[in-house]
């Protein structure tokens, strides 16, 4: 069976690198399922879940809150966004309220992220 290599990293560090029959993720543009060989392709992720089929029959989730995704022939790699630290420097040289209440949304969606990365990794282990 033909597999394709998945790396899903965020700014903390490496979330996911294994070995996929099929990865699905939410592009800009609509959701995109992935398998080996797929044609290159650079796009933007929305907020979602990425989900990989293992080549033994399983299947694994993961959120993310945003990024990139980088399609090779073999290889896939999607970074999620580091909104957390964006939004906190936002903060911090904020201009009017309008922009703070839409820094802090911003903010707390970074927050959830994270605590589900968090949780994530400790079912891993």
């Amino acid at each position: 069976m033909a597999t394709i290599h998945v790396d899903i990293v965020s700014a903390e560090g490496e979330i996911y690198s294994g070995e996929a029959s099929m990865v699905f993720v939410p592009a800009v543009m609509g959701d995109i399922g992935i398998a080996p060989r797929h044609a290159p392709l650079l796009t933007t992720l929305k907020p979602g879940e990425v989900r990989v089929q293992t080549p033994e029959g399983g299947e694994q989730f993961f959120y993310v809150s945003g990024g990139a995704i980088e399609i090779q022939p073999h290889l896939v790699e999607a970074a999620a966004l580091q909104a957390k630290q964006r939004a906190e420097e936002a903060l911090r040289n904020r201009d009017d309220k309008m922009d703070t209440a839409k820094l802090q949304a911003e903010l707390a969606q970074a927050a959830a992220q994270i605590k589900a990365i968090e949780k994530l990794r400790k079912i891993k282990q």
